[in-house]
């Protein structure tokens, strides 16, 4: 019955640590999906980005064009308003730098939080194990079959004293 109880003492101990390891490997996979994404996302902002600036060089050639042949100087008014468009597409494309940049640094905090719950997981396990070594253990000891110290097989003297 003993060895039962601490085969079954040692199997929930392992389980806690074992679960609590899986926890903590779960936790880090999904760190680095994260971070995965993270990275992702930078590779598409940038390419985002490449494509904004193409569309606004085209969309600055075109008015360049349309304003040569008007026969209209590129001084004045129509050089203002092509500096206000090529402000305007930089601003654009900061945009996009600017959300890739906030969903990076989202994707990087919940990288952080999922290992630092992955550790907790871990470190939880670990006493979660202690406490069911204690529980397994205490539950072997019987008072019934504890050996005592100091009684006597003989009755005390009468008066206390010795015989």
């Amino acid at each position: 019955m003993c060895t039962l109880a601490l085969i079954g003492t040692a199997l929930s101990v392992g389980g806690a640590l074992v679960e609590g390891q899986q926890s903590r490997q779960m936790a880090d996979y999904q760190a680095r999906a994260y971070e995965q994404q993270a990275q992702a996302d930078a590779q598409a902002a940038a390419f985002e980005q490449a494509q904004e600036r193409h569309k606004q060089d085209l969309l600055l050639s075109q008015a360049r064009a349309r304003a040569g042949a008007s026969g209209v100087a590129l001084s004045g008014s129509p050089s203002e308003v092509l500096a206000a468009n090529a402000r305007q597409g930089q601003l654009d494309i900061k945009a996009i730098q600017y959300g890739s940049q906030l969903r990076q640094n989202n994707l990087t905090t919940q990288a952080a939080i999922s290992r630092f719950s992955g550790r907790q997981a871990a470190a939880a396990s670990i006493f979660r194990a202690g406490g069911n070594l204690v529980s397994g253990l205490s539950g072997l000891y019987d008072p019934k079959k504890a050996v005592t110290f100091g009684n006597s097989a003989f009755p005390p003297a009468p008066g206390g004293g010795l015989y």
